[in-house]
């Protein structure tokens, strides 16, 4: 049968890119990671933003935000919906409950003088009671008529609507007005865990009540605003969209002016950055690199007291308008003039780890990972530990390797159930093909160990796409390495290559998708690396290279593919958000497979009970328990193996203050701004 994706549902995949290099057994309770409630004591990695009282932040300014391009439609609940398109609503539309330092939904009183479960029992019954001072920019207030056109637009009941997904509004039995018009009763058909999520942006009823409304007019219409900024003015041709101030807001003032969202290449960052063109932006692992060099030479310039900065350095301070001179890039525009390094140590590379994560995922459709003791073997042999070291160190980030694909560290009800699949053991993992039928040597002659380099004979064997076999990283050596004894510890450009492996005289070859454009280079860094330690226990790979505007869609969503690097994020609502990533494939009427979002096509029917019954289940307590048992037969089915949480790296000119590397929280757009 063939594979089809349905509509995409909230999570989208995190297309590992440069910027985040690139930039998911005993199964009963919670094998290996304690109870569920232990994971609420692991450490979250705490924001880095800068973090002033809004005392010291000055009452003006326009703060240049670097994008990767404009909002496709203003519409978050549509499926082409990006990640400027949700910026945009967390600064002008009601968020009901943000999430705190530790992802933790927490009620904004803003917009909910209260929001409670009034009753469990025969229905579940949540009552919110509306902030008295909430209105659009219009002037009307914020009342349950918005709630009732939401849920109607979102309830999946009316094909008109296209919507990108129901979750949770199709558990709802009716939305009314309570006992006035700024309180709101909800009642469920159905039990829902994750009731907070809802009504998150919540959108005016002028976009919600109609379909053309919906489909078509929110594309382009920016909507009426009830938060600290509206949309003020939008430029496509220069990729500028600029929000200014609302002045119908009743909370806080927002510190700044305007926030001006820029569509700027990631490779043109640091100099935008630099010459004032931007004053925050998302950036590579290079590009911080770049900028904590310069930084670091500043420190080394004060030591030397007859040492000046050069007179043709632009100024660090930069201008808040549009750079008319360029760059700061020479004529290539590649590299930056050596000048250039005096702008910036204007900035500054805030860090931490996002709520989501890289994975290698193993196609279990057909084919030899269609059989699970091959799936495990290689989850036995891949030594994440390793890759997490070699993706985090170098950014002075924690290395530990994530324990659940359903939540990271820190977040309320994290457990590690990893050990559910095994640990790190390539004897292990050889036997397992063994036991596949997997045989070393079966049909060829076995192939010589090369040690002390980069096996012969099975990188030869890894054509690329562009005709090239694969090189080892220049910076290899400068990498974590070493070894457990057992010959899988990553070694960098050492390795060890095992005998191939046949099968009914066929060779045990995998194809290893990754995107192969510049920015993919650290990905493929990490894909090579792995290669490297399936090698060690017999099976070869081919790398195959791809453009990077098919990698996801003709590869990943139509199941092109053995092995792959791709990431999920980690909500505050894995029992919702998580469960269309790994629920079991179904047969469609037209003979078609149904993955939702399960990319590497393995799962169980007991998965998707336990996560119908966290989804359910109104003691958290309890909803954790479940998703950790979820989450152990997960790892039990080894077709999603998570490497490393997904690092942060944002850079900053040195006043900006409230604004970085959020790691698991929500934004405060009305505390942005600069340092008096």
């Amino acid at each position: 049968m063939s594979s089809m994706p349905t509509r995409r549902t909230r999570r989208f995949a995190v297309l590992v890119t440069a910027a985040a290099l690139l930039p998911l057994p005993v199964l009963a309770g919670c094998a290996g990671g304690g109870d569920a409630g232990e994971g609420d004591d692991a450490p979250a990695v705490a924001q880095d933003i800068g973090a002033a009282p809004r005392a010291k932040v000055a009452d003006r300014g326009t703060l240049n935000w670097g994008v990767d391009a404009l909002p496709a439609t203003y519409n978050t609940f549509q499926t082409d919906a990006d990640a400027a398109g949700h910026r945009v609503a967390g600064a002008v539309l009601p968020t009901l409950f943000t999430l705190d330092g530790r992802g933790r939904p927490r009620r904004d009183p803003d917009y909910l003088a209260s929001a409670d479960v009034k009753q469990r029992e025969p229905r579940q019954v949540v009552v919110y009671r509306l902030n008295p001072k909430a209105v659009w920019s219009d002037g009307t207030a914020v009342t349950a008529a918005d709630f009732e056109a939401q849920w109607k637009a979102l309830r999946g009941k009316d094909s008109a609507f296209w919507a990108a997904h129901h979750a949770g509004y199709d558990r709802i039995d009716r939305v009314e007005r309570g006992a006035t018009e700024r309180e709101v009763k909800v009642t469920f058909a159905k039990n829902y865990a994750d009731w907070t999520s809802l009504f998150t942006p919540l959108y005016p009823r002028s976009v919600m009540g109609t379909p053309a409304a919906f489909n078509d007019a929110s594309r382009k219409q920016p909507p009426l605003a009830a938060g600290p900024f509206t949309v003020g003015s939008r430029d496509d041709e220069q990729g500028k969209l600029t929000l200014v101030r609302n002045p119908r807001w009743w909370g806080d003032k927002a510190k700044l002016d305007r926030l001006v969202l820029r569509a700027v290449p990631r490779d043109k960052r640091v100099e935008a950055l630099a010459t004032g063109r931007l004053d925050i932006a998302e950036i590579s692992p290079g590009a911080a690199e770049r900028i904590t060099k310069a930084n670091a030479a500043k420190k080394k310039d004060r030591s030397d007291k007859g040492r000046q900065p050069s007179s043709g350095a632009p100024s660090a301070g930069g201008d808040k308008s549009d750079n008319k001179s360029g760059n700061g890039s020479d004529s290539k525009g590649d590299k930056p003039r050596a000048a250039d390094a005096t702008a910036l140590r204007g900035l500054v590379v805030r860090r931490s780890l996002e709520p989501a994560y890289t994975q290698l995922a193993l196609n279990g459709a057909s084919g030899p990972l269609a059989d699970e003791r091959v799936r495990r073997a290689i989850a036995r042999a891949v030594d994440r530990k390793a890759i997490a070291e070699y993706v985090l160190k170098p950014l002075g980030l924690p290395v530990a390797p994530p324990g659940s694909h359903v939540l990271v560290a820190g977040q309320p009800g994290y457990s590690d159930t990893s050990s559910a699949i095994g640990s790190l053991d390539p004897k292990a993992a050889q036997a397992l093909l063994a036991d596949a039928g997997w045989k070393e040597g079966h049909g060829a002659a076995p192939q010589k160990k090369a040690v002390g380099s980069l096996p012969a004979v099975p990188l030869a064997s890894r054509t690329a796409a562009d005709g090239h076999s694969p090189q080892p990283d220049e910076d290899e050596a400068d990498r974590p390495d070493g070894t457990d004894g057992k010959g899988a510890r990553d070694t960098g450009g050492k390795a060890v290559a095992g005998p191939a492996r046949y099968k009914d005289g066929k060779k045990l070859m995998l194809r290893f998708v990754l995107p192969k454009g510049a920015g993919g280079e650290p990905l493929r860094a990490v894909g090579e690396r792995i290669a490297r330690q399936l090698d060690a226990i017999g099976i070869r790979t081919e790398i195959v290279k791809v453009d990077d505007a098919s990698f996801f869609k003709d590869h990943i969503a139509s199941g092109d593919f053995d092995l792959a690097l791709y990431g999920w994020p980690t909500g505050a609502y894995p029992a919702t958000d998580a469960r269309p990533i790994f629920a079991k494939p179904q047969p469609a009427a037209d003979g078609s497979l149904i993955v939702e979002q399960n990319y590497t096509r393995v799962g169980t029917d007991q998965i998707d009970r336990l996560f119908d019954q966290a989804s359910s289940e109104l003691d958290p307590e309890v909803s954790h328990d479940l998703m950790a048992r979820a989450d152990a037969r997960i790892w039990a089915v080894a077709a999603a193996i998570p490497l490393y949480q997904r690092p942060e790296l944002v850079g900053t000119r040195r006043k900006v203050a409230n604004a970085g590397a959020f790691g698991l929280a929500t934004p405060r757009y009305q505390d942005l701004g600069f340092l008096r």
